[in-house]
């Protein structure tokens, strides 16, 4: 039996009048029935059935991504929903003109910018990761530089340093030049090729927007984002993520390999022009404005403690751990996940066209959230599961589905 008894993305039904409804694991109370009900038939028993005038569908069975009518708003609220939707649209179609496929990794791209989150960019060489940064910063039309990460690569390379400078009188003194990180993009390509040392540079500017430097701190201007890329393939020479780092990262997204066709049409593309061709469709004021209308997205309890519930039951001693916890995760998601999912969610509700967060929202967004954030055990590695194998099993169990065409597969 799963924590949520049905899959959240299956229309929920209503209980049949003579059927007992399940009793939740969490012992949540079921919902009040009406007034009038009320007084037409006593409360019944907790395992007994529901009195014929308030039938009640079972409290962890999930309604349907979009079955709740969306809530109510006022024209203000009607007309910058209006602007996002119009806005995500130019974005996409300008970000079209440079990348072909890789509508997943570019969808979740654009979650990420418009919330706020760094993104971490995984794959082979010549997948386009470099090029989907370039282009990010043509449409966003904002500041973009780029780091190559570097075995040699100091921390004052980042961030900058003092420098020795001569004013209008020729005495000297201490002028701070700063580095690449005071920029509004910020691509850190191959990331993993740096020292940890200079890796650590990089953390107080990802999670709080400032920079310091002999003492002195600096805030970086907003909207910032660092988007780094690394190769799962070469491995030698490199240097893995800290788990301080990883975490700051909002998503971990895989960039896979082209299809033929889609190949095709890259080779066709770039026998033309190798530049980006993509044009600004939002500024950075614009997207200030998206990511403030995206925090008003209202989000139902019910849907917001399934999130929380899937962040918490990935922690083995958790009283609500999951079997596939117990068994495979190692070490949990941080606060950070349950953050990010939420945040995330509201951001792919409005570019979907609901006011509202489903439970689709939170299944989809659930691996690119958790798949940097879980450490697996040893059973996972003897049986060969990746992250994301496990995630499906941990979602699996939430939602009482057969895990077990997961789990096999890698047997």
């Amino acid at each position: 039996m799963g924590l949520f008894s049905k899959n959240k993305t299956e229309t929920a039904q209503a209980a049949p009048v003579n059927e007992t409804p399940k009793t939740p694991v969490n012992n949540a109370p079921a919902a009040a029935a009406t007034p009038a009900a009320a007084q037409q038939a006593p409360k019944a028993p907790v395992n007994a059935a529901p009195a014929p005038q308030a039938p009640k569908a079972p409290v962890n069975a999930a309604p349907a991504p979009n079955a709740a009518p969306a809530p109510q708003v006022d024209q203000k609220t009607a007309q910058e929903l209006k602007l996002f939707a119009e806005k995500c649209e130019k974005i996409f179609t300008e970000i079209k003109k440079d990348m072909i496929g890789q509508t997943e990794v570019v969808q979740s791209t654009i979650i990420a910018i418009i919330a706020g989150g760094n993104v971490l960019l995984e794959g082979a060489p010549g997948l386009g990761k470099t090029r989907l940064v370039r282009s990010l910063g043509n449409v966003f039309d904002l500041p973009f530089s780029r780091i190559q990460f570097t075995p040699d690569l100091m921390p004052a390379d980042v961030t900058g340093t003092n420098i020795i400078t001569k004013d209008e009188n020729g005495n000297s003194k201490f002028e701070f030049q700063k580095g690449p990180i005071f920029s509004n993009i910020v691509l850190a390509d191959e990331i993993n090729r740096a020292t940890p040392k200079t890796q650590a540079a990089l953390l107080e500017a990802m999670q709080e927007h400032k920079v310091t430097v002999m003492g002195v701190s600096r805030k970086l201007d907003e909207p910032f984002f660092v988007l780094a890329t690394q190769n799962p393939i070469e491995q030698d020479g490199t240097y893995p993520l800290p788990e301080a780092q990883m975490d700051r990262f909002m998503f971990k997204i895989l960039v896979p390999n082209p299809s033929a066709a889609e190949l095709a049409q890259i080779v066709t593309m770039t026998q033309k022009t190798m530049e980006e061709t993509a044009k600004a469709a939002c500024n950075g004021e614009e997207l200030l404005r998206m990511r403030a209308v995206a925090k008003t997205i209202p989000i139902a309890s019910d849907v917001l403690e399934y999130a929380m519930v899937m962040v918490a039951s990935t922690h083995a001693g958790s009283e609500i751990a999951t079997d596939t916890a117990k068994r495979y995760i190692r070490d949990g998601a941080s606060p950070r996940a349950a953050q990010a999912l939420i945040t995330a969610a509201k951001v792919r509700a409005l570019i979907k066209g609901r006011y509202n967060v489903s439970y689709e929202d939170i299944n989809t967004l659930a691996i690119p959230v958790l798949r940097h954030r879980i450490k697996l055990g040893f059973e996972a590695v003897t049986s060969k599961l990746n992250a994301d194998d496990v995630v499906r099993a941990h979602l699996a169990d939430l939602n009482n589905v057969n895990k077990n065409s997961i789990i096999n597969k890698k047997k």
